[in-house]
């Protein structure tokens, strides 16, 4: 009778040792988990930045032939409402003589805005507005030279200026992003 008592504690000393081992795994896997979780939500984008995750733009105050600036996500952004001109003149480039061939009409929804990205794809600079030879943009760091349309025409940037993600929500407003 005095085995089956012995027999009795070991089984009940089991359980309990079983019990305190699952509860400290728990209690530090939670413990982890609350000191981890501020490490990674701070990875998480600032309300500063959600906020500029779009930004809508009224076209109605930029005159016809004139390049505006606004910025969106810490980038500048390029809205250049065209004259025929312009248009008819980026139209009429051949492709063959593009380093980074690509069709006015592959760079813009309506014809009379251009809207890119105003970032030299060379080294990150900011292109100068009708500048260089092209009536287009001009980098005076490296000499990238651009056209109406944002195509590169002569100098080291390997690309096109950037066209972001736009659309139009009226005739008279866009919003990037």
């Amino acid at each position: 009778m005095a085995d089956a008592h012995v027999e009795g504690l070991e089984d009940d000393d089991a359980t309990r040792r079983d019990f305190l081992y699952i509860a400290t795994t728990v209690a530090a896997g939670v413990g982890a988990a609350m000191v981890a979780w501020p490490l990674i939500d701070q990875m998480n984008p600032s309300a500063d930045v959600l906020a500029l995750s779009s930004i809508d733009v009224d076209l109605s105050p930029i005159e016809l032939g004139q390049t505006v600036k606004v910025m969106w996500r810490g980038k500048p952004i390029f809205i250049r409402h065209r004259t025929p001109e312009q248009i008819a003149e980026a139209d009429s480039v051949p492709l063959e003589d593009l380093p980074d061939p690509q069709t006015d009409a592959e760079r813009v929804q309506r014809s009379e805005w251009l809207v890119m990205i105003g970032v030299c794809t060379h080294l990150g600079c900011i292109p100068l507005s009708d500048r260089g030879e092209f009536g287009g943009w001009f980098c005076p760091c490296h000499g990238s030279d651009y056209d109406g349309s944002g195509r590169i025409r002569k100098g080291p940037a390997p690309a096109n200026l950037v066209i972001p993600p736009y659309v139009f929500l009226d005739d008279a407003k866009i919003q990037v992003g």
